[in-house]
């Protein structure tokens, strides 16, 4: 079998509201989505999708990955889609480093690759749990009561996990964020503080100390991994990250040094499917808990993380971030993951069971052939 067209969709994912994140300092109103479909010799048809949460998060940007598959794109044709370690040799090797470009690629070979076998990506990635992952919704700075609406809206469609964001340099504005939340947190549900590296290592020694009976989890409380390690040795809250686990060496480090309880992991800003697993392993390795997201993206980018989400042992899974909830458009309706009880779960089909509606996601902006 053999790749034999790449096409490539861009489509603007609306949210519904305006999104503020890393203590309100980002705001967010449309994700650029690029969505990429494999074609085979073999009549088999692979789809995956990229789709940074916006340019100013992290280093990706959709335009990126667009230019990053017309660089790749003649290492990638002609070689076997279900061959997944070869194609991202291929691709490392021809383009090194911008892993959010790789990742589309990646996830569509996934596609075939379970397509071809007749299996959910989930049973490839080393066997699925029969049941689901808690899903997990993304709750945008704001006042207390507001980030408490929102909550309570997300709750109304079945979420039992929260990623409130906080951070910023008003640290009592945090604390009070902090406290107003918790006591209004259900029984088992889950709610994450994500600072998204908004305080300085001063700021989050402040807040993490002073909530510290609580005992709830903060994710990348500093800049960099450095700034964690030094956070680390002075306050005693659980910590995760996620935008500075990016590559393996990134996920050994942390295990290694202690850094983190919780891995977040990001399919693209990992680089895909096939990196993202040799981190889930080291986590699972060192004992330490995972959340799985995409960086962003429609009903596809979140079928692909409730994939790798469903392959990781109950006592290992925090939750699986879902971003669809938050956009005006739906990619593949009737298709894919979606929240039901609380849950993100997979089904039987081969693949990932999620084709977009290529009527939605309109003509491609690019394609590239194998030369007959």
């Amino acid at each position: 079998m053999k790749i034999t067209r790449i096409s490539v969709y861009q489509k603007d994912l609306p949210l519904a509201d305006p999104y503020w994140l890393s203590g309100g300092r980002l705001k967010f109103e449309v994700l650029d989505a690029t969505f990429v479909k494999l074609e085979t010799d073999a009549g088999l048809t692979g789809w995956g999708e990229g789709t940074p949460w916006g340019h100013t998060y992290v280093p990706a940007h959709g335009p990126g990955i667009r230019a990053g598959i017309e660089t790749m794109a003649k290492a990638v044709l002609g070689l076997d889609p279900r061959k997944v370690e070869l194609v991202e040799r291929a691709m490392d090797l021809c383009l090194p480093g911008h892993l959010y470009a790789k990742a589309p690629i990646d996830l569509a070979c996934w596609d075939i690759m379970g397509k071809a076998f007749g299996l959910p990506i989930a049973d490839l990635l080393g066997g699925r749990r029969e049941t689901g992952t808690p899903a997990a919704s993304s709750v945008s700075s704001g006042d207390p009561d507001t980030m408490m609406g929102i909550i309570e809206r997300y709750r109304a469609m079945g979420y039992v996990a929260h990623s409130a964001k906080v951070g910023g340099s008003d640290t009592e504005r945090d604390i009070e964020r902090i406290r107003y939340l918790e006591e209004r947190r259900r029984p088992k549900e889950i709610i994450l503080y994500d600072v998204n590296r908004a305080w300085t290592r001063r700021e989050a020694a402040i807040v993490m100390n002073a909530v510290a009976e609580l005992g709830v989890t903060f994710e990348q409380p500093g800049e960099t991994l450095d700034d964690i390690a030094a956070i680390r040795r002075v306050t005693t809250a659980p910590i995760s990250v996620d935008e500075t686990l990016v590559t393996l060496q990134d996920a050994c480090r942390i295990a290694r040094e202690g850094i983190a309880d919780v891995f977040g992991i990001k399919l693209n800003r990992v680089g895909g499917l096939t990196k993202a697993r040799r981190i889930r392993d080291v986590a699972l390795a060192h004992g330490i808990q995972i959340f799985v997201m995409a960086t962003g993206g429609s009903v596809l980018a979140d079928t692909e993380a409730a994939h790798l989400a469903q392959s990781i042992p109950q006592e290992f899974i925090r939750a699986c971030w879902a971003c669809q909830d938050m956009l005006t458009v739906d990619v593949a309706p009737d298709r894919g993951c979606r929240c039901i009880d609380g849950m993100m779960t997979i089904g039987d089909a081969p693949g990932l069971g999620c084709d977009p509606d290529e009527a939605i996601l309109g003509d491609p902006v690019a394609v590239y052939e194998v030369q007959r």
